[in-house]
C-alpha cells in the first residue's frame, strides 16, 4: 500500500491538471475567503468561513482530484496490472488514494490555523477535528463511487462538477441561513450536517452532546457511496 501511495505521490507532481484542480485552485479560493473575512462578518460567522474553506478543499483538492486519478489509473490499465500482484483491492484503493487525502487534510488545516490566526480560534478544536475527518471520509467515498461512471480523466471534470458545486452550495445555505427551517432537508443533503457541525465546532454556543448526532447523515452519506461504489467502480476501462 505505501509502495502505491509513493508511486502515486510522484506521479501527482508530474500532471500538471492534477496540480491545479488538487493544489493551486483549493488554495487560491480558501485564501480568497480567509483575506476576505470580515467581508463576510455582516453576513454570517467564522464558522461559515471555516466550512466554506472546508467543502472547497475537499471537493475540489480531494473528491475531483481522487476521481480523476482512480479514472486515469483505469484508463492506462494500471489499475489492472495492480490486481495482478499481491496487494489487494483494499490496500491497492488506499494507496491511490492516500497521498490525495493526506494532501487535502494537510491544506484544510493549514488554511483553518490561519483563519484562526487572523480571527479568532474555534471555540471546540476537538469536535472541529472530528468534523473535518467525517467530511473527507463522504468525500473519498463519494469519489469512489463517482469513479465508477467515469470514463476517463477528462470525463471526470463532468462527472465531478455536478456533486462538487453542490455539497458547496449546500455548505453555503446552511451556513448563512442556519438550520431553524428545512432542518431534517439540510442535515440529511451531503455535506448539510457536515457544515452545521463545523459551524457548531467554530463558534461554540451548542452542547458536545447535541453536534455529535450531526455525525450520523454525514456517516449515512459514507455508506450509502460505499456501497454504490461496490457495485458501480470498474478495474478495467470501461467502453
Amino acid at each position: 500500500m505505501l509502495v502505491i501511495a509513493r508511486s502515486e505521490l510522484i506521479q501527482m507532481f508530474r500532471n500538471r491538471l492534477v496540480l491545479v484542480t488538487g493544489l493551486v485552485i483549493p488554495v487560491a479560493v480558501s485564501g480568497y475567503f480567509v483575506y476576505e473575512h470580515q467581508t463576510f462578518a455582516d453576513l454570517a460567522s467564522l464558522g461559515y468561513i471555516a466550512a466554506i474553506v472546508l467543502f472547497t478543499v475537499m471537493a475540489f483538492g480531494l473528491y475531483t482530484t481522487a476521481v480523476t486519478t482512480l479514472a486515469s489509473r483505469r484508463q492506462n490499465l494500471f489499475l489492472k496490472r495492480l490486481r495482478s500482484t499481491v496487494a489487494g483491492d483494499a490496500n491497492i484503493l488506499v494507496g491511490l488514494v492516500l497521498p490525495i487525502t493526506a494532501i487535502a487534510l494537510a491544506q484544510a488545516i493549514a488554511i483553518l490555523v490561519v483563519l484562526g490566526a487572523v480571527a479568532s480560534k474555534p471555540a471546540d478544536i476537538p469536535l472541529l477535528a472530528v468534523a473535518i475527518l467525517a467530511t473527507m471520509a463522504m468525500m473519498v467515498a463519494l469519489a469512489l463511487a463517482t469513479a465508477g461512471l467515469t470514463n476517463s480523466p477528462e470525463h471526470a471534470q463532468v462527472t465531478t462538477l455536478p456533486l462538487s458545486l453542490a455539497v458547496i452550495a449546500v455548505a453555503s445555505w446552511v451556513g448563512l441561513s442556519g438550520t431553524e427551517d428545512l432542518v431534517y432537508l439540510k442535515r440529511l443533503l451531503p455535506g448539510g450536517a457536515a457544515t452545521e457541525l463545523v459551524v457548531n465546532a467554530w463558534d461554540g454556543g451548542v452542547p458536545v452532546a447535541d453536534s455529535l448526532p450531526l455525525l450520523v447523515p454525514t456517516l449515512g452519506w459514507v455508506v450509502v457511496a460505499v456501497a454504490l461504489a461496490g457495485r458501480l467502480f470498474r478495474w478495467e476501462p470501461r467502453r
